[in-house]
């Protein structure tokens, strides 16, 4: 029997011809704790739907223990759910919604008794089964929840966000009771939260989703000191990030100062770096003397308690730098800090630049995206120019009607604009993702036609505010097309 018990290749959900989740591939192991985390909207839920057999996927496959199970109703399917609202039947004692799902089955009565009471040992809840569910508080019924799905003995036990409606105080405890109880059981549990904090608590293996794609996947631990994109480095946890560029061997810049590091890219290399509040440390110059050590100097400009720890942000340059520590400092105070190399984590940048296909519509017009748009077409030529009926010559004289050839565009991301003002603009799309860097903002912009954009922002806007795209004529460069001319 194989290690893998159920896997997800190729898989890709689409409502109303948008796709909601795509290019999904995961393989679960036997008796894992799989999270699936992500935040609202990112396709988590749609994904354990799948799973469960509550919805088809439009492309892939769905395998459990190596067979096709996509086109499954949920009932042939060896896998049960437990919802956020729990489901259960208010009209029905807590014996009689657990033993539910055995009545169908036709069992005899006895094996039913003796099935219902295993269980409720298992969730700790023996002497309740005459209970009314109106009687029970929220973690109760959680439990009783998790019994009538376990009872059925699953190979797979399904999860979505079933902790969401406890208090804090409760769902902590409940995170450590289901993760006892997974290990006692030995069935696979695949659970889904936005709460990273949960998710690094409970999982032996982390799905990162954003915007209905997989970001990461990897133990808490890698998770969090590894993660693969900026996206992945702000969701879990608390994070600075900041523009870096390689500048030599294990060294790097940002900050407008170098350290070293442990990771190693080609010099030159643009970077996202991370660094965690936790891991810097800093001295107070009020009260210290400068020390051959310190790398950095600010001013402190906000200090928050946060219960077991006090968040301090300090004014660096233009990057402002968040330090969590157990003793306070005051806003004002001037201090020096100091990040060891294993404190730094570097990544290529995601996106420099936003890439299109294109297509030169007029002499000086290009179509890509959202519309079309001005532009130099003489760059596609090099030392070309319009002469006076707007064609291009070329250096040995050559006129050239450039109309219909096909090419690359591309936009810097510091090059692109965005405004609340909608009026005549080509683009316009809703935010749906922003990353805070140090002194800037970049955002992810999903048009209404579904292209995608990343631009940089000094000011603050909000996650699904409507935008619209401004694109500057200098900022378009084009290169050919190895397709050629449209015929």
């Amino acid at each position: 029997m194989t290690d893998n018990i159920i896997e997800l290749v190729g898989i890709k959900k689409c409502f109303d011809g948008e796709a909601v989740v795509e290019d999904f591939n995961l393989t679960v192991k036997r008796g894992e704790f799989v999270t699936l985390l992500g935040p609202s909207g990112c396709g988590k839920t749609t994904t354990l739907r799948m799973i469960a057999g509550f919805e088809l996927p439009t492309e892939g496959k769905i395998l459990l223990n190596g067979e096709d199970i996509s086109g499954l109703p949920p009932y042939k399917r060896s896998i049960n759910t437990v919802f956020q609202r729990y489901a259960l039947f208010p009209h029905l004692n807590v014996y009689e919604n657990i033993a539910f799902g055995l009545k169908l089955k036709k069992l005899e009565k006895k094996e039913i008794v003796d099935k219902v009471a295993k269980v409720l040992d298992v969730v700790d809840m023996e002497g309740f089964e005459k209970r009314r569910i109106s009687t029970l508080s929220g973690g109760q019924q959680q439990r009783i929840a998790i019994a009538r799905a376990i009872v059925n003995e699953p190979e797979i036990l399904l999860l979505d966000e079933p902790l969401g409606a406890l208090d804090l105080k409760m769902r902590k405890e409940m995170q450590l009771e289901l993760m006892e109880m997974q290990h006692n059981l030995g069935i696979t549990f695949i659970y889904v939260t936005h709460d990273q904090e949960e998710a690094l608590t409970m999982s032996d293996k982390i799905v990162v989703m954003a915007n209905g794609r997989i970001q990461q996947t990897g133990t808490p631990e890698k998770i969090y000191n590894e993660p693969s994109n900026a996206f992945v480095a702000d969701f879990i946890g608390e994070s600075n990030i900041f523009n870096g560029t390689m500048t030599g061997l294990l060294k790097v810049t940002f900050c407008d100062a170098e350290f070293e590091c442990l990771d190693n890219y080609p010099r030159g290399t643009k970077l996202d770096v991370v660094v965690r509040p936790e891991d810097i440390f800093f001295n107070d110059l009020s009260v210290t003397k400068p020390s051959s050590a310190g790398q950095l100097t600010g001013e402190v400009i906000s200090v928050v308690f946060k219960g077991i720890h006090y968040e301090i942000t300090v004014q660096c340059g233009k990057n402002e730098v968040v330090i969590q520590r157990t003793r306070s400092a005051n806003v004002g105070d001037t201090v020096e800090m100091y990040i060891e190399p294993d404190a730094i984590h570097c990544m290529p940048c995601d996106t420099l630049v936003n890439s299109f296909e294109g297509e030169i519509t007029k002499h000086n017009m290009v179509e890509f995206g959202d519309g079309e748009y001005e532009c130099d077409v003489t760059m596609l030529y090099p030392g070309s120019h319009i002469d006076e009926d707007g064609y291009v010559v070329t250096g040995d004289g050559e006129r050239i009607d450039v109309r219909g050839i096909r090419v690359n565009v591309e936009i810097p991301v510091e090059a692109i604009s965005m405004s609340d003002d909608q009026e005549g603009t080509r683009a316009c799309g809703n935010i749906i993702n922003l990353i805070y860097k140090g002194d800037h903002y970049n955002y992810l912009i999903k048009t209404d036609n579904g292209f995608e954009y990343v631009l940089d922002d000094e000011y603050l806007w909000n996650e699904n505010d409507y935008v619209s795209i401004i694109i500057p004529k200098e900022a378009i460069k084009l290169t050919m097309n190895t397709e050629g001319t449209v015929n």
